[in-house]
């Protein structure tokens, strides 16, 4: 192990040639000898190279670790997996700030069967800690698993009271009401043996672990045995039992053909914050689902972000299973399989876990919804921020003092431009008021010439300037004549600057301004020479996101609106092709850029399009084109 040495850029930077090229892992620490951060390289000289380069190449959340940090030490191993596994170890150990950390912490509800007991006991727990216990799951609402539990009991009636029930019941020689109505075997009182229900235990878990065709196959046969020697009595008792299991196997969705095990991951991620969707299929089955939401602080690649995703879904949770899908692989993906491999072994199941990247078919198809799972995941985090009044306020309070504006901005309005390759230039305003969307005072503009973005800038203000300097709301009766305190624009320095020129232009004052850079805790203020820095942990860096993606939205759907509409009129001018026919062609090619790039035997593809009238079309959208 070695410590840092005195450099140019940071006081500690390590003196050339000192840092091994061996494979590692190293932390940073601070003054307090807290670690910040650890990582592991294949490589630790090319690796810690990044980290100290001149200060203003480095991303401001990098920049900010570093500066923190007092020294780095580094570990040198013997392989790419025993530095995977140290750097697993020392960020559960040491929980640095700085690495990829869990910023919702819900407990999910798993439905566990006790195992380990004399008496196993089925029962719905966010307990993950009992001894000799089997989970399933996690499942995102508790009453959808009491559903299910309910009917797994009248096939399986394991018991499913608490220890006080089952003892008191033992010493009274009656059983509980579970036991009265079948579902429970009652053990308590003999009805069966210990064995016989340790038995019933064995048969919910194997169900549960994706056997469930051959639990019913066997189900059936036994009622069809026993229905043929005239045992009516049980064979009425398996039918009921087979009606529950039909029950819960109609709630849970087949997704992928019968006996796949795999875990399905999805990814979403912006500048701030990623979130990972998983569901974990069993038997062809979905038996359990998970959402989550991490904050990512240091700059990393997919790849690192996927080995990440992984280690937090499985160190100390769940076994995975032997097939792990994921939209990236990650860095290591030989060194991550054989760790997810020793995660099965700890919970006493066989068999390597592959890591793969679904490129078609049912799995791609899973794969996709788990990433809209994701973004919807994403979206609900961000939102929860805004719409809490004590996390809007202080997002406004920090906005306010990170912009030296002499009150909070209770009314914001950010712009935002779109084009297709400088054409048909669009411009979106949207509002924010005490730090939540007025979508009722949302505007779109259309521009007819322009030279670049600057300029459309500069146009969309001057028209925003005009009603503010104009426009009296009581008298005009238009909510466009009000006044913001802070108009941001999507763009940086030139962007800011032009805005600046539009509104001097019209005389308006008093209006704070600034340009949101593409790294988003970057803020552009007309006058200055450098960025105004959002605090990574301020409330004001999200509530910028999100008026910078709402513009963003707005413009886009704006100009496909645009965009739909100029090649309906163009497609409405072709003899022989009515309203109905344009409406089919760009439902079914689902935009004017696929329309107009569509060869005449595609066109015939859409019902009522012959040769002709295809040919027809194509030349008209290409002459059109060509022109």
């Amino acid at each position: 192990m070695s410590s840092a040495r005195p450099s140019r850029t940071v006081p500690y930077k390590p003196a050339p040639g000192t840092i091994p090229t061996a494979p590692g892992v190293y932390r940073f620490r601070d003054e307090h000898e807290r670690v910040l951060y650890v990582g592991k390289a294949k490589n630790l000289r090319q690796r810690l190279s990044n980290y100290f380069q001149p200060l203003e190449a480095l991303h401001e959340r990098t920049r900010r670790m570093v500066l923190t940090a007092v020294r780095v030490e580094w570990t040198i191993v013997a392989s790419e997996y025993e530095a995977l596994q140290l750097e697993f170890t020392w960020i559960k150990e040491y929980e640095p700030p700085f690495n990829v950390q869990f910023r919702d912490d819900k407990s999910y509800p798993y439905l566990a069967v006790t195992m380990g007991d004399d008496v196993p006991r089925a029962m719905i727990t966010r307990n993950r800690a009992i001894r000799g216990a089997r989970y399933f799951g996690p499942y995102t609402k508790v009453w959808a698993i009491r559903e299910t539990l309910d009917l797994l009991l009248k096939a399986f009636p394991v018991r499913s009271c608490s220890q006080s029930t089952y003892d008191r019941a033992e010493r009274s020689g009656r059983p509980c009401l579970l036991g009265d109505i079948g579902k429970c075997a009652a053990p308590c009182v003999g009805r069966v043996s210990h064995d016989e229900h340790r038995d019933l235990a064995r048969e919910l878990v194997g169900f549960m672990n994706g056997g469930d065709q051959a639990v019913v196959d066997h189900m059936r046969e036994e009622m069809q045995r026993a229905s043929a020697r005239l045992e009516f009595e049980r064979a009425a008792r398996l039918r009921d039992q087979l009606q529950a299991l039909d029950a819960v196997l109609e709630r849970t969705s087949v997704v992928l053909s019968d006996r796949v095990d795999a875990d399905v991951f999805g990814v979403v991620a912006d500048e701030l914050s990623a979130a990972v969707h998983l569901f974990a299929v069993r038997g062809g089955r979905i038996r359990g689902t998970k959402s989550w939401v991490v904050d990512t602080e240091i700059d990393m690649t997919d790849g690192e972000l996927a080995t990440q995703m992984l280690r937090i879904a499985y160190d100390g949770g769940d076994p995975p299973a032997r097939e792990v899908l994921v939209p990236k692989e990650p860095d290591l993906p030989d060194e991550v399989a054989t760790w997810l491999t020793g995660r099965r072994e700890d919970h006493g199941l066989g068999g390597a876990v592959s890591i793969r990247v679904p490129q078609r078919g049912e799995k791609r198809r899973l794969a996709d919804s788990a990433t809209v799972n994701a973004a919807h995941a994403l979206q609900v985090a961000r939102t929860k921020r805004t719409s809490d009044y004590v996390t809007r306020s202080q997002a406004l309070a920090d906005l306010q003092e990170a912009l030296g504006m002499a009150e909070a901005p209770l009314r914001i309005e950010c712009f935002d431009v779109s084009h297709l390759g400088g054409t048909g230039v669009v411009a979106s305003m949207v509002v924010f008021e005490d730090g939540l969307p007025r979508k009722d005072q949302y505007r779109r503009f259309a521009i007819a010439e322009t030279t670049d973005d600057t300029d459309s800038i500069r146009q969309v203000i001057a028209r925003r300037a005009r009603y503010i300097v104009d426009g009296d709301p009581e008298e005009t009766g238009s909510r466009f004549a009000y006044t913001p305190q802070l108009l941001l624009v999507d763009g940086g320095r030139p962007q800011v600057q032009a805005a600046r020129r539009a509104l001097d232009e019209a005389g308006v004052r008093g209006v704070a301004l600034a340009g949101i850079a593409k790294r988003l805790e970057e803020l552009w203020l007309p006058d200055d020479d450098y960025p105004v820095i959002l605090p990574r942990t301020s409330e004001a860096l999200y509530l910028v996101q999100r008026l910078r993606d709402e513009a963003h939205r707005v413009a886009i759907s704006y100009q496909r609106q645009k965009r739909s509409s100029a090649i309906e009129t163009e497609l409405s001018g072709i003899p022989g092709l009515g309203p109905t026919r344009v409406r089919a062609l760009l439902k079914h090619f689902g935009s004017a850029k696929r329309v107009r790039a569509a060869t005449p035997e595609q066109l015939q593809e859409v019902a009522g399009m012959g040769p002709a009238l295809a040919e027809a079309v194509a030349r008209a959208l290409g002459a059109d084109t060509v022109e």
